[in-house]
């Protein structure tokens, strides 16, 4: 009997088991396949934490496997001697999240740690912010983010309020293999826990303090109640977190007009409206549309379940609704933002941050702007890196963006994950600016290309799933590694980035060069026109993702170019 079936069985006739719990395995019970996805091989703890499907088995989100993920970070903390600073823990609308979010406090209590944790639902950037306001020295949200239904996750967080960085999530990695995830003792009662005062549950005073760091970033919200009879907006929340703060800080910043998208208000971890929660996709905006047509709105904003990312559909030229793309939000939010500024006097020391596989087109705003920018691996605690070493030298008032194409925004150094609200009030205050011009956020895209040129980019899922599916993601990578091609799209590759071994290779040369970035399993291709091809691994998906950042004279040659690259792209990564 191979070491899957031995573990199924052992989960099988536990205990600990709730009746319900071993029925979910039973039903398996001829299926190989789902025994060996479940009990192969245990999650992987990183620096984005776990993320897995919820059934019973090791390489599952459920009860136990959370019990033992937060085993791990007690370990973390103990060996830090941080019991008293704590652990700061939240949670979205997803199913079991709140039960999740309970089993984790109670660990940590039964191990003697301070615990925060929130009443209700909250934003995932609400999270960041309290680790840093409490004063805990990690953190930990329950949520999947923009998942399907199936999922869950866990988010882990350090005391600057950043996703944990790799030697802590190592840490916290070697820590969990020592522990049986079946093992359920010294679990503190939840209710004992708040009567001792170990755990001290989080409410609206705490809303407050969070909303009120949020508006301090506007930059000029005064535009909004200059234009607020015109100025309408629909919201949806997508049947998550975003649901109380976000209307409430539209409303606290003088928006008079906004419309909810009552259908997708509430929190349902089944998301009955939408096949997938994610902002990025144009099905999930079909109901705010209907409401925008009827009451004559130019904007439909979406957030996802934790409501740290941000979408956004804009009325274009012919009266139709149109996407603005993470990039392109992030370029449009850049330049408002620097301009806004400027009229205050407040560009000194100005920079920004965004992710390598976003747009390039923020390098030619920074650069005509006087503005530095930073470029960072994918993941938005690379983006906090860099905010916090300029707080560390007191210079972190210059920090205008953090950004990443996966409709992920920050514009204020409270938080040190992408927050959603605040993106939210940002994109308001900038469609009112624009608004006051008599355009739309289409018309301002339109400005912008005509401003720094034309830029476009491209994004290819390379789903792989099954039980190959890590091996098959491992062996593409490999072979591009082992024959790295010469040209795409038909233009010579001039550069070969490996962020795994940290060198940049030269094909005209061979010189090699360092990447000067932490190791990554990306690859960078950099073309001899300039634009640029990235493969890398889904940290949080089955998938290969490839992205395309290309620029141009117009918007014609650009979709040609992209769709050339994007022909040799799939070709290369074909296993």
């Amino acid at each position: 009997m191979s070491d899957y079936r031995i573990e199924y069985e052992r989960w099988l006739a536990s205990e600990v088991l709730t009746d319900a719990e071993r029925e979910e395995l039973k039903s398996i019970a001829a299926d190989e396949e789902a025994k060996e996805l479940r009990f192969g091989a245990p999650m992987s703890f990183g620096t984005a934490g776990l993320r897995s499907t919820m059934y019973m088995g090791i390489g599952c989100m459920n009860r136990f496997t959370v019990a033992c993920a937060t085993r791990g970070i007690a370990a973390l903390v103990l060996g830090e001697g941080g019991e008293r600073r704590g652990v700061a823990i939240a949670y979205d609308s997803r199913n079991n999240s709140r039960e999740f979010a309970t089993i984790s406090a109670r660990v940590l209590a039964g191990s003697g740690i301070k615990v925060y944790i929130f009443d209700d639902i909250r934003p995932t950037p609400e999270l960041s912010y309290a680790v840093r306001e409490c004063g805990a020295l990690a953190g930990i949200n329950i949520t999947a983010s923009h998942n399907p239904k199936e999922y869950n996750g866990y988010k882990a967080y350090w005391e600057d309020g950043a996703q944990l960085a790799p030697e802590h999530a190592d840490i916290v990695a070697s820590a969990m293999a020592k522990f049986d995830p079946l093992d359920v003792s010294g679990l503190i009662d939840f209710d004992e826990g708040v009567r001792s005062g170990i755990i001290t549950v989080l409410g609206k005073d705490f809303d407050e303090k969070y909303l009120s760091a949020v508006i301090k970033t506007a930059i000029n919200p005064s535009l909004i109640s200059e234009v607020k009879d015109e100025l309408k907006v629909v919201y949806t929340p997508l049947h998550g977190a975003g649901r109380v703060l976000v209307p409430e800080v539209f409303r606290r910043v003088g928006l008079e007009h906004l419309y909810l998208v009552e259908s997708q208000m509430t929190a349902d971890g089944n998301f009955p409206t939408v096949k997938k929660p994610n902002p990025e996709y144009p099905d999930v905006f079909k109901e705010g549309i209907e409401i925008a047509n009827k009451v004559g709105s130019d904007l439909v904003i979406a957030t996802d379940p934790d409501s740290d990312r941000v979408g956004v559909m804009t009325r274009t030229g012919d009266g139709s609704f149109a996407t603005i793309t993470g990039n392109q939000m992030g370029a449009l939010l850049l330049d408002y933002a620097i301009g806004e500024r400027r009229k205050l006097g407040k560009l000194d020391g100005a920079f920004c941050v965004k992710s390598i596989v976003s747009t390039d087109m923020a390098y030619k705003i920074a650069k005509d702007n006087g503005a530095k920018l930073h470029d960072v691996l994918t993941g938005f605690k690379f983006i906090g890196e860099v905010i916090k070493n300029y707080e560390k030298e007191g210079k972190e008032s210059g920090f205008i963006l953090g950004f990443e194409e996966s409709y992920g925004y920050l514009l204020g150094s409270y938080a040190r994950d992408k927050d959603a609200v605040e993106a939210s009030m940002m994109i308001l205050e900038m469609t009112a600016f624009y608004k006051k011009q008599g355009m739309t956020l289409s018309d301002a895209l339109d400005a912008l290309y005509k401003k720094y040129g034309y830029y476009k980019e491209g994004v290819i899922d390379i789903y792989m799933e099954g039980l190959d599916g890590i091996e098959k993601r491992k062996r593409i990578m490999q072979s591009l590694r082992d024959n790295a091609p010469i040209a795409l799209g038909g233009v010579k590759v001039e550069t070969v980035g490996d962020y795994k071994a940290g060198t940049v290779t030269s094909l005209k040369d061979g010189s090699v060069s360092s990447t000067g970035q932490p190791s990554s399993d990306v690859l960078y291709y950099t073309l001899e026109n300039e634009d640029k091809v990235i493969v890398r691994p889904s940290g949080t998906e089955p998938k290969i993702k490839i992205y395309i950042l290309a620029h141009g004279e117009d918007v014609a040659s650009l979709t040609e170019k992209i769709e050339k690259y994007t022909i040799d792209a799939k070709r290369i990564t074909e296993a």
